[in-house]
């Protein structure tokens, strides 16, 4: 998992995770967990995130009919 800021340079990669790993599993798994120092959007800002992630507040997946 990698995130970009809007430079395109990233802030954020998890990487050693096998590839039938669901993009949800992992994502849960980073927020769970303080030591990743995984960053989170601040004062009402979100994070634009691919279909294969959760719409929760402050990320913001694809509608999905």
């Amino acid at each position: 998992m990698a995130v970009c800021d809007f430079n395109m340079c990233f802030t954020f990669v998890w990487a050693g995770w096998e590839g039938s790993a669901h993009d949800t599993r992992i994502f849960n798994e980073a927020l769970r967990r303080p030591e990743l120092n995984f960053p989170h959007p601040m004062g009402g800002k979100y994070y634009v995130v691919d279909a294969g992630y959760p719409n929760i507040n402050g990320y913001l997946a694809p509608y999905k009919e």
